[in-house]
């Protein structure tokens, strides 16, 4: 995987894996590798955003700023 990816661009071909894996007319052995490629695109999405949420983080409380918090939805 290309860790040079954009979030944007890692989290459209996300989207595409997900498309793909909901046709449900592809072979179970194609399936579980999309999926893993899925996972694969799904941890590099977390990881920037988590990267993104330290430095406003970092910004923020340089600034005096309260502290930012992400919060996850239900």
């Amino acid at each position: 995987m290309d860790e040079k990816l954009t979030f944007e661009e890692a989290m459209s071909q996300l989207e595409k894996i997900v498309m793909r894996l909901e046709e449900g007319d592809i072979p179970l052995e194609e399936a579980l590798e999309i999926y893993k490629k899925g996972i694969e695109y799904s941890k590099l999405c977390h990881d920037k955003l988590k990267n993104a949420e330290q430095q406003l983080t970092k910004i923020l409380t340089e600034d005096g700023e309260e502290e930012f918090l992400l919060q996850e939805e239900d």
